[in-house]
C-alpha cells in the first residue's frame, strides 16, 4: 500500500474525485443510507489515500483539535474498497491514521464515530465507548475515544 496524506487544497481533482466517489459508493450506495456526504468538513481534514496498484483502496479523513470535535482529535470516513477487504488493508488504514494524526496533535485524544458493528474493530486500537449506542442517518453508531494515556503505556 502506498500512502499520501494531503490538505484539501493540496488534492488533486482527480484524487478528489476518486475519494469521493469511494466514500458514495460504501456510504451511500453499499450501505443503501441516504446521507450528506458532502458536509464542509473536507475543507478542514487532512486527507489519508491509500493506493494499490495505483488504485484508491483506503481513506480517512484526519482532523486536528478543534477542527471536527472540541478538545480532541477526530479519524472519520474509514473506508475500504469492498473487493479489498479480506487483505488486513482496514488495520493498516487505522494504524496510518493513527500514527499520523498522532504527529499533528500531539498530546490530544482521538475521538471517532464508530458504526456500532465495528465496535471490537476500534476497541483493539485502544479506543472505549464513551457513548451508548445511537442511530446516526438510520445506522447504528457509538462514539468512541482513545485516551492519551493509552498511548503512553
Amino acid at each position: 500500500m502506498e500512502w499520501m496524506l494531503k490538505t484539501f487544497n493540496e488534492l488533486t481533482i482527480n484524487e478528489l474525485y476518486e475519494l469521493i466517489q469511494l466514500r458514495i459508493d460504501v456510504f451511500v450506495v453499499e450501505q443503501n443510507c441516504p446521507y450528506k456526504e458532502l458536509d464542509n468538513k473536507d475543507q478542514a481534514a487532512l486527507h489519508l489515500l491509500g493506493y494499490v496498484d495505483g488504485r484508491l483502496t483506503a481513506y480517512s479523513r484526519l482532523f486536528k483539535p478543534g477542527d471536527s470535535y472540541g478538545e480532541e482529535a477526530s479519524i472519520g470516513r474509514v473506508i475500504v474498497r469492498r473487493d479489498a477487504r479480506s487483505f488486513g488493508y482496514g488495520k493498516e488504514l487505522l494504524m496510518q491514521s493513527i500514527t499520523r494524526l498522532e504527529q499533528f496533535a500531539e498530546g490530544a485524544n482521538i475521538k471517532i464515530q464508530a458504526q456500532e458493528y465495528l465496535h471490537r474493530f476500534y476497541q483493539s486500537f485502544g479506543f472505549h465507548s464513551i457513548s451508548d449506542v445511537y442511530d446516526e442517518d438510520g445506522i447504528p453508531h457509538i462514539d468512541m475515544i482513545r485516551s492519551v494515556r493509552h498511548r503512553e503505556e
